[in-house]
């Protein structure tokens, strides 16, 4: 075991969260930090990739996630007109892999209830500074605490931290966005499918099966509709009645589950960052999660990512008994893994989101025979599943995590 650190760790999101599980097992002390009054989600579900999957397995709570989540395995994308697009399927490179959607209040509970000092969590006191050291952090209060021996900024894709640890090589917002709500999933044909329909590249809209939350048992869908960020205020003017009609024209197997929807405020606006640094640390002060990787959610490893994160910084700790060394272990093992993820996710997005209208209609001829090519294909779903590590590398899994897959009920 190595030895314990005082530790803080900035933001209470899935990274910070499943962190603090991580390293207060190791006996590591720590004092958590969260900006926002009450502790909850942000964000309606997601897909939890077999590499996040295997984070839960380590962590002891993978039971208890596919207890709430609902098995995904195939993603099917369409045009308007029902030709099919994207066709990929979890079996064509692993048998035993699948996804699992989640509402992520779901995901928040479990990892909160998973860490038994979720109570001392600091909220309201959003850091906004660190010391050149890294040791010390500031709050919007000018209030100093510290020093510690690690301080882990976990803060989100617009985290204030990141700028401590140098010049970023990008960091921009995209262009578009996204509206998101949770739907009840009775009468969906497609209980095991994240099922898309686009326009062009114009127009992107997805339900994706998300399982149930410990605190509702109503199976729901997660519902996505993309839109350019500097439109989210033109859309609500139209008024309900006209988005109604264009998810109606577009999608109408879809559109009787949001008929209940009679504001715009039921929608949930979500913004997305591009950030590539050319390092995660400086001193003591470390990055994970979105703060260090920030990317488009075309590639849906979010939470995977940050999962993935806490479980590496707490490997690079338990093998260094130097925490500087520990943390370049850290960001030399994590930025291996991620940099295709980043790469893959600039070069999609539009693609899939922007006004090249042109990029999709190659898109719409072009993606689902590549997919279907045996190379092509096992590029597709390795970076799907989470285990593409680099170019042409994959991410090993554990093997205790693959024979709970295999001996998993389908």
């Amino acid at each position: 075991m190595p030895r314990s650190l005082d530790i803080a760790i900035v933001g209470y999101g899935t990274a910070g969260q499943a962190a603090a599980i991580a390293l207060s097992r190791d006996g590591h002390r720590l004092h958590v930090f969260e900006r926002a009054a009450e502790l909850g989600p942000v964000g309606a579900g997601f897909l939890l990739q077999p590499a996040g999957q295997a984070v839960l397995w380590e962590l002891g709570l993978l039971e208890a996630a596919r207890a709430h989540g609902a098995r995904i395995d195939r993603l099917h994308g369409e045009t308007a007109r029902g030709r099919a697009v994207m066709d990929m399927r979890y079996p064509a490179l692993d048998a035993r892999f699948h996804g699992l959607g989640m509402q992520r209040g779901a995901l928040f509970r479990l990892l909160c209830a998973a860490w038994p000092d979720a109570a001392t969590v600091r909220r309201g006191c959003g850091i906004v500074a660190a010391s050149e050291d890294g040791r010390r952090i500031r709050d919007t209060q000018g209030r100093e605490h510290g020093p510690f021996d690690l301080v882990v900024a976990a803060d989100g894709s617009a985290s204030r931290l990141r700028d401590a640890v140098g010049g970023a090589r990008l960091d921009r917002p995209y262009p578009w966005g996204a509206l998101w709500c949770l739907v009840p999933a009775a009468g969906w044909p497609h209980l095991g499918e994240l099922r898309q329909r686009y326009v062009g590249a114009r127009r992107m809209v997805g339900l994706l099966p998300v399982g149930t939350r410990p605190d509702d048992p109503l199976p729901r869908l997660s519902f996505f509709w993309s839109l350019r960020a500097d439109a989210f205020e033109a859309w609500a003017e139209a008024g309900m009645d006209a988005w109604h009609a264009e998810l109606a024209a577009l999608w109408p197997e879809a559109a009787p589950l949001l008929a209940g929807l009679d504001h715009c405020s039921l929608l949930a606006r979500a913004r997305y960052r591009d950030a590539v640094l050319p390092r995660w640390h400086r001193g003591r002060l470390v990055l994970a999660g979105d703060a260090a990787h920030a990317m488009s959610p075309q590639l849906g490893q979010g939470v995977n990512m940050a999962l993935l994160d806490a479980l590496a910084l707490r490997d690079a700790l338990r093998a260094e008994d130097d925490p500087d060394r520990a943390i370049a272990r850290y960001q030399h093992v994590r930025r291996a893994h991620v940099g295709i993820y980043q790469f893959w996710s600039r070069w999609l997005t539009p693609v899939f989101q922007s006004d090249r209208d042109r990029i999709a209609r190659l898109r719409d001829l072009a993606f689902l025979p590549m997919g279907r090519m045996p190379v092509a294909r096992g590029q597709m779903l390795r970076v799907l599943s989470g285990t593409q590590r680099g170019m042409f590398g994959r991410l090993a899994l554990p093997e205790g995590f693959l024979r709970a897959l295999a001996e998993a009920p389908a």
